[in-house]
């Protein structure tokens, strides 16, 4: 069986329609989402009934919860004062997320589940047990088996950081799906992943930048200026 992953499309319908069409070309047997579907983006309403539609199993991530549990970015706000300029951009833009969403789709994303399990793969947004922490792609072998050898999977996949990686171990093989939205490797360009047994390959796809950084100038969402700095470096830019 050919699995798909595809996580962290904060709101980026343009991404998400050419990430669709590659999907098509690969034609994966399941796609799986790793949560973090609406947030930081122009269009977060029509991207989750983009998913729902789909039917794609999937779960939570950070920006997901923070919509309805606002209090989860502030304790870790307190727990990472130099990423306070960070964590104010994200209250701002969670504010005008939530008015976009309505409280429907807002309940919807509250029962996304915290992990997903379809043999050989579990799958989990940042770590288990905690969507706001995840070892980055610099961790040492016995720190991403002390994470989530646990899940008891032959392969374990996890999103949050958008920086996409394979490393095989003993085992298991760990990967990271990168991001649909907003990379953090220098590249501009979609990420997803290819499961076929212990095989994981990193799928890169192009889209149309400037029709989406078109899209978040247009939306009114704060912080919409450097939303499209960060989209078109295809790195984190700290904000001012």
């Amino acid at each position: 069986m050919r699995f798909a992953i595809v996580s962290d499309i904060h709101g980026n319908l343009t991404a998400l329609e050419a990430v669709l069409m590659d999907l098509r070309l690969t034609s994966p047997d399941v796609t799986l989402h790793g949560g973090d579907l609406a947030a930081n983006g122009a269009r977060p309403a029509e991207v989750v009934d983009r998913i729902r539609d789909l039917g794609w199993p999937g779960v939570c991530g950070n920006t997901d919860e923070m919509l309805w549990a606002p209090e989860t970015l502030t304790e870790f706000a307190a727990e990472a004062p130099s990423l306070q300029p960070l964590l104010a951009a994200l209250q701002e833009i969670a504010s005008a997320t939530r008015a976009s969403l309505g409280e429907e789709r807002i309940r919807w994303l509250r029962t996304l589940p915290r992990s997903h399990c379809h043999d050989p793969v579990a799958l989990v947004h940042a770590s288990p047990g905690d969507l706001w922490r995840a070892p980055l792609v610099t961790a040492t072998d016995s720190e991403l088996l002390s994470v989530y050898s646990g899940l008891g999977a032959r392969v374990a996949i996890y999103a949050h950081i958008h920086h996409p990686y394979v490393r095989q171990l003993e085992g298991i093989t760990i990967a990271n799906t990168g991001s649909v939205s907003l990379s953090h490797d220098g590249d501009p360009r979609a990420s997803y992943l290819l499961v076929e047994g212990p095989s994981v390959t990193i799928r890169r796809v192009e889209y149309d930048l400037d029709r989406e950084a078109e899209a978040l100038l247009r939306s009114g969402l704060p912080r919409a200026g450097w939303l499209c700095q960060n989209l078109r470096a295809g790195r984190y830019i700290r904000p001012a």
